[in-house]
């Protein structure tokens, strides 16, 4: 059976707050975000940095809901710059059939606030 790589969760254009060297590592995220999109905390997710063009994969924590915390830790903190706009991203794993249908969660959050548009 084949399987397919989709986008599954996106987090489209979030300001970052801070960027963290003396940490173990990953990318701090406000639970609330976390949630809209569906990405869950320890999962795998991809940042794309649109002020340098760094791409580059992490793992998310949760961080206080409402906070509009997007901090990078550890090694990913050398790739930003607190107030560079990314996106953040997470793939699934499924068949062609199921890659036919699949909708992504895709969340487009206030650039200067970080906090979910309603």
């Amino acid at each position: 059976m084949i399987q397919v790589e989709m986008l599954k969760s996106k987090i489209h254009r979030v300001k970052v707050t801070g960027a963290n060297l003396d940490y173990i590592g990953s990318i701090t995220v406000d639970k609330d975000l976390l949630d809209a999109s569906g990405i869950l905390p320890g999962e795998r997710v991809y940042i794309v940095d649109n002020n340098n063009g760094e791409r580059f994969d992490t793992y998310t924590i949760a961080g206080e809901p409402g906070s509009g915390i997007v901090c990078l830790n550890g090694a990913a903190a050398r790739r930003v710059q607190p107030g560079d706009i990314i996106i953040i991203m997470s793939y699934a794993t499924m068949t062609i059939e199921e890659a036919r249908t699949f909708q992504p969660s895709v969340i487009f959050p206030d650039t200067d606030t970080n906090k979910l548009i309603k």
